[in-house]
């Protein structure tokens, strides 16, 4: 039994969808805390929409932020303009929890996944690989001015059968002069023709609604960790529900899913596995896991393994993946995994 389906879909937004925004902002409060305060405390969630950003949560740190000018260094920096109304409503961290994660326990209850497969040199499933690279291309033919017309916000999607490209689908912001074919044409030849290859028998759609004037804020609105599927898997496995931006690492639905991804690829770089799901739960103010869990692509367990090399105790994880660096915002589109220069996806020898 593979954990991949034979056909499935996945998803990508580029950095300029509302969403994302509100991802980045959250983890580029979060890396301001821990560059002035490595053992900064912090949950920070973002809501956008049509002109207003609230930012709320709780930290607790020495650090001094300022949290507008973040908001509207991120807009900006996506690519947007800065007619914005921000509100901020921040605390402190509850005394309660505080207490649990001071004596090295867990900084709530949950459980977490990690994946990986050999079917890519990025340790996953080519079409999230591959809807990433279209998402990504966009922003990337965008800010070099080589398609002038395109705006920030985006989304690609991507189905595949047995490891061949069926559909690729790409919504974009655009500038209202430019035309429907052109569109077309250009992202055609520009973006998905370089990544997909032959398009012979692959069903190609691009901005299927028409128009797509208005994006970012202006448009819709935004959450902070509304794209856990986007940040993962593809939902090709199971996700324990909690998100990972504005969490700093005593978090563990943010550190333990690194975990269990960082194992998983070590053990299918390792040969043991050309499949393999990691899992594990937690209770509040607990070290020790509930319950860890892996298992090869035969359904046949990889526990001994991991129990002898690898601590899942949520200070152990903090500290084997120097988790309290400010590394986050890079975290905050195209996916939490899969990229070289993150702790969570060195290899190993052990």
């Amino acid at each position: 039994m593979r954990f991949e389906p034979k056909r499935y879909t996945v998803e990508s937004v580029t950095s300029g969808h509302p969403d994302k925004i509100c991802d980045q902002i959250s983890d580029a409060v979060l890396d301001e805390c821990l560059r002035q305060d490595p053992a900064s405390r912090v949950a920070i969630e973002v809501m956008g929409s049509h002109g207003l950003i609230v930012v709320g949560g709780e930290v607790t740190t020495k650090a001094k932020v300022d949290y507008e000018a973040i908001v509207r260094q991120v807009h900006r920096e996506v690519g947007y303009g800065n007619e914005l109304e921000v509100q901020v409503h921040v605390s402190a961290q509850a005394p309660e929890i505080a207490r649990g994660v001071d004596s090295g326990g867990a900084g709530d209850q949950g459980i977490m996944y990690g994946y990986a497969t050999d079917e890519t040199p990025e340790y996953l499933p080519r079409g999230v690989v591959l809807v990433h690279a279209l998402a990504r291309g966009l922003e990337r033919l965008r800010t070099s001015g080589e398609l002038a017309w395109l705006r920030p916000d985006g989304k690609t999607e991507v189905t595949v059968e047995n490891g061949r490209t069926l559909g690729v689908l790409v919504s974009t912001q655009h500038a209202p002069a430019v035309s429907h074919q052109e569109i077309e044409r250009e992202l055609t030849t520009e973006l998905i023709q370089p990544l997909v290859g032959d398009l012979k028998g692959v069903q190609v759609l691009v901005n299927p609604s028409g128009a797509f004037t208005q994006g970012g804020f202006q448009a819709d609105a935004g959450l902070t960790g509304r794209k856990i599927m986007v940040d993962t898997y593809g939902g090709l496995i199971p996700h324990g529900g909690g998100c990972f931006s504005g969490k700093d690492p005593t978090k563990v639905d943010r550190s333990g899913a690194y975990m269990c991804r960082f194992v998983a690829k070590n053990l299918v770089a390792a040969g043991y596995a050309r499949e393999c799901l990691v899992s594990v739960a937690y209770a509040i103010g607990r070290p020790e896991p509930l319950m860890i869990e892996a298992v090869n692509e035969k359904q046949e367990s990889l526990n001994d393994i991991v129990t002898a090399h690898f601590d899942f105790r949520p200070r152990a994880i903090i500290e084997r993946l120097e988790l309290c660096r400010p590394i986050y915002r890079a975290t905050a589109t195209y996916g939490h995994f899969g990229k070289t220069d993150l702790p969570w996806e060195e290899i190993i020898v052990f």
